[in-house]
């Protein structure tokens, strides 16, 4: 079933949206609805937002609750701030691996509306000035023409939810196609985990020799994919390495039988999560 990513400034609005939402698939379809929030995972938030190994812990809580709850008898809301780019990426590949459909709204609250919303929360609710601007200047906006934050609802704070046209989007539209990158596959190569650490490695290697006299926007050519790799800002060496961890565990679980796409796959990857 349907997952719907909320997302927006802190006090923005979203729970307001997510209990809009559970009320109107619950009566109207009569849908069981689930919420997954920071609360649902114990999140004390200016704890968290203040340390980013911690939020990197509760994103992967959030990624595996949502994992969980993805099922053929509810739909799933996703009440959280959901403000990096690359997290919404990771939640489109477990929906379009699960087979499910998607969609994302944004809460477009202005920043001085969310901040006095914010302060006139309850004292243990309220997220701490600090944490708060950090959080905004964070934000990375959701982009309609991004496969992965479409299709996109943008809210304004006193806009009514355009619910038929969300749950029409939801129930009705077909699911993405699963690709290479997603479509589980036995492994056909007993040199397979080779193959991926060596291609990822190299590439890594061609991208810290670019990185040396870039431009911010050059695309570099990369010998083992067809596709080039944005070079819209230095990276670093712990980051690309990370990067190159990530896309190892997701692909080992997601082989594919043609090595010679390890390339193509990995390019795009970084493309889609170091912006």
């Amino acid at each position: 079933m349907p997952l719907i990513l909320l997302c927006g400034f802190p006090s923005s609005g979203k729970s307001k949206r997510a209990n809009e939402l559970q009320e109107y698939f619950s009566n109207d379809y009569k849908r069981n609805v689930t919420v997954i929030s920071d609360h649902s995972v114990g999140v004390n938030r200016n704890d968290v937002y203040d340390d980013s190994k911690k939020e990197k812990i509760v994103r992967g809580n959030l990624k595996s609750s949502v994992q969980r709850c993805l099922n053929k008898d509810s739909i799933t809301i996703l009440d959280s701030l959901n403000y990096i780019k690359g997290f919404r990426y990771e939640l489109y590949c477990v929906t379009k691996e699960s087979q499910t459909t998607q969609c994302v709204i944004h809460c477009n609250t202005d920043a001085v509306t969310a901040s006095q919303w914010n302060l006139s929360r309850e004292p243990g609710e309220q997220y701490s000035q600090e944490i708060f601007d950090a959080l905004v200047m964070r934000f990375e906006e959701p982009n309609g023409s991004n496969r992965w934050d479409s299709p996109l609802f943008v809210v304004q704070k006193d806009d009514t939810l355009p619910f038929e046209a969300i749950a029409d989007t939801l129930l009705k539209r077909k699911p993405p196609p699963q690709n290479a990158s997603t479509l589980p596959q036995p492994l056909s190569s007993t040199n397979f985990l080779y193959e991926l650490d060596r291609v990822t490695s190299d590439i890594l290697q061609v991208i810290m020799a670019a990185l040396k006299t870039y431009v911010p926007g050059d695309q570099i050519s990369i010998p083992s994919s067809t596709d080039k790799l944005n070079l819209c800002r230095p990276f670093t060496l712990a980051e690309l390495q990370r990067s190159k961890r990530q896309f190892i565990t997701y692909t080992k679980m997601h082989p594919v039988d043609d090595t010679s796409k390890i390339g193509n796959m990995f390019v795009q990857y970084l493309n889609n999560t170091l912006k």
